[in-house]
């Protein structure tokens, strides 16, 4: 597999896209993967992660209880399963932002049936230029998103804006597993069974063969809390989940 990245210096990050024979910003193809494999995306979400991606999201949100959180702000929220979560935390509001309105059409309907739509409120929102005033929210979380922002600094830094004082951030990301046989294992299924999985059902390769891309060039672990601290975040944490598959990161933003 041939990774290719975009390098811009003035956003000092690497990016791998979608489409690589397209020539729209990372944002704009993100936006257009989501909305093709929308129909499918909640299917395939637990289908190709073996149902854990649940387990993950409630062991994220145990971290933000008894922490006061009234207002949540839920970015790439996609169909809404993070935002859905985080009700057991009680906010009293619950806003959820996305950049593809097809991912949104499915989350509002499923809110919808669920009789949630007077407690959660979905719309659209970039990430990188969130519509909200600053320090709007008590917590701020990202669930498998924050790999798919076309500048994560930028986006990182936006986040710390809408956050009150005190407010917490809380991120949910696949990450590379480095040990033996995690590893190997995680290698092996990522570069043959997920995309072909992901053609099969979704009907956009690109989007199945992009995921594992953008999880390879993503800086997780250490050098996500680098960044993560650099941006203004203290009290930083970074627990990996499931042999380093998967890592939640936790920051607060001063008082």
């Amino acid at each position: 597999m041939t990774l290719i990245y975009v390098w811009d210096l003035s956003k000092q990050s690497t990016m791998v896209v979608p489409y690589k024979n397209q020539s729209q910003g990372k944002k704009e193809q993100v936006a257009e993967m989501f909305n093709s494999i929308s129909p499918k995306y909640d299917f395939l979400n637990h289908l190709l992660s073996g149902g854990i991606d649940i387990i993950w999201r409630k062991k994220a949100i145990n971290l933000l209880k008894n922490k006061g959180i009234k207002s949540l702000l839920d970015i790439a929220t996609g169909t809404g399963d993070f935002a859905i979560e985080a009700l057991k935390i009680q906010p009293e509001k619950i806003i959820g932002v996305d950049i593809s309105q097809g991912m949104l059409d499915f989350g509002i309907e499923k809110i919808k049936k669920l009789g949630l739509q007077d407690k959660i409120h979905l719309q659209l929102g970039d990430s990188e230029k969130l519509p909200f005033s600053d320090q709007s929210f008590d917590a701020i979380t990202v669930s498998f998103g924050v790999r798919n922002y076309e500048n994560l600094e930028k986006g990182l830094s936006d986040m710390l804006r809408v956050l009150k004082p005190g407010g917490y951030c809380l991120i949910l990301e696949f990450s590379n597993p480095r040990k033996f046989p995690m590893k190997q294992l995680y290698t092996f299924y990522s570069k043959f069974i997920l995309p072909l999985l992901g053609k099969l059902i979704s009907k956009d390769p690109a989007a199945y063969t992009y995921l594992p891309e953008s999880v390879q060039a993503f800086p997780d672990g250490q050098n996500f809390l680098d960044i993560f601290q650099q941006v203004g975040y203290q009290n930083t944490q970074w627990i990996p989940m499931t042999g380093g598959i998967c890592s939640i990161y936790l920051g607060q933003k001063s008082k």
